[in-house]
């Protein structure tokens, strides 16, 4: 296993114990869990109206529920990373809540019943955030600084 595979481990301490999650790491997770658990319901909930209901078009509801459901997949595979601490899950992740941003923007500019959803969005964007870019979310994913190769 190479060391992106590997949960980043303790310099410090005998190098066969792993270094404990710290708890922000794990609401990262969870937080990129539910976001990616969402996206499924909202797709799976598109598909049905889509081939049960009378949508405009049905083709393109179709292709709409299905694009959900693969994109589903970058804040879900992420969650899964982060739990396991693997570095690379770090950047899925942020990618993730940065384009939840201006969804998020969107849905608090329409004038609807998506005004609470935009803000549950942005709350759990920015929450995420915040966790994901603090240092010790790096230090336990063994991410190191620009620059710094000790």
């Amino acid at each position: 296993m190479s060391s992106e595979q590997t949960p980043a481990q303790d310099t410090a301490a005998d190098p066969a114990t792993p270094v404990s999650r710290p708890r922000r790491l794990t609401w990262a997770a969870a937080l990129a869990a539910v976001e990616g658990a969402g996206l499924v319901i909202a797709a799976g909930w598109i598909l049905v109206l889509g081939l049960t209901g009378a949508p405009d078009d049905r083709q393109q509801a179709v292709t709409g529920g299905i694009t959900l459901a693969v994109l589903a997949l970058l804040p879900l595979l992420a969650a899964r990373g982060l739990f396991l601490m693997r570095r690379w899950s770090r950047g899925p992740a942020v990618i993730t809540q940065v384009l939840a941003l201006p969804v998020a923007y969107n849905l608090l500019k329409a004038d609807s019943v998506a005004i609470p959803a935009g803000i549950a969005l942005a709350a759990v964007a920015v929450a995420s955030l915040v966790l994901l870019v603090n240092p010790a979310t790096a230090q336990a994913l063994g991410i190191k600084g620009p620059g710094r190769t000790d």
